[in-house]
C-alpha cells in the first residue's frame, strides 16, 4: 500500500506518463492502479478512460513485445507465447503478434542461435551429451520441438 493513496483524478496523469513512456499490458496499468491505492471500480474506469484514448493497446503491446524480444533477446515463439500469457494478453493479440514474426527472419535466427551453441559445444566428445546440450538450450531459448529435432538430426550425426 502507498503511503498516500492517489484520487482517481491525480492517478490519470501519472498513468497516462506510465503508458506514454513505454507499451504496457493492461495488467501491469492495472497493478500500477492498485499500488496508487486507487479501488476497483476507479481501477476499471481509468483503465477504460486510456483504452478510449489509445494509451493502452493490447495488441499493440503483444505484437511490441513479440518482435522486440525476438529481435533482442532471440526467443522463439514458444517462450514469447508464455511470457505473454503471463501477461494476461488475450489468445487473439498473441496469435497476432507471432504471425508479425518474419518467418525468413525467424529461421535464420534459429539456425545461427544453434550454429553458435554448436561452436561452443566442439571440445564435447560424447554426440548424445552434445545433442541433449543442443536441445537444452534452444528449448530454453523457446524454439518449438519440431524444429529442434530437425536441426539436431541434420548438424549432428
Amino acid at each position: 500500500m502507498p503511503d498516500q493513496r492517489l484520487t482517481p483524478k491525480q492517478a490519470l496523469p501519472k498513468i497516462k506518463h506510465y503508458c506514454a513512456y513505454q507499451e504496457r499490458c493492461h495488467s501491469e496499468v492495472k497493478e500500477k492502479l492498485y499500488s496508487y491505492g486507487l479501488y476497483k471500480n476507479d481501477v476499471e474506469e481509468i483503465a477504460s478512460t486510456l483504452i478510449e484514448e489509445n494509451y493502452l493497446n493490447e495488441e499493440r503491446f503483444a505484437i511490441i513485445y513479440a518482435g522486440g524480444h525476438f529481435r533482442t533477446k532471440h526467443w522463439g515463439r514458444v517462450k514469447i507465447k508464455y511470457e505473454l500469457k503471463k501477461k494476461q494478453v488475450s489468445e487473439y493479440c498473441i496469435k497476432n503478434a507471432l504471425a508479425q514474426i518474419n518467418e525468413g527472419d525467424y529461421l535464420k535466427t534459429f539456425n545461427k542461435i544453434a550454429t553458435i551453441k554448436l561452436n561452443g559445444l566442439k571440445s564435447e566428445k560424447n554426440i548424445l551429451i552434445k545433442k541433449k546440450k543442443l536441445q537444452d538450450h534452444l528449448r530454453a531459448k523457446g524454439y518449438e520441438s519440431n524444429l529442434i529435432n530437425e536441426v539436431v538430426n541434420e548438424i549432428i550425426k
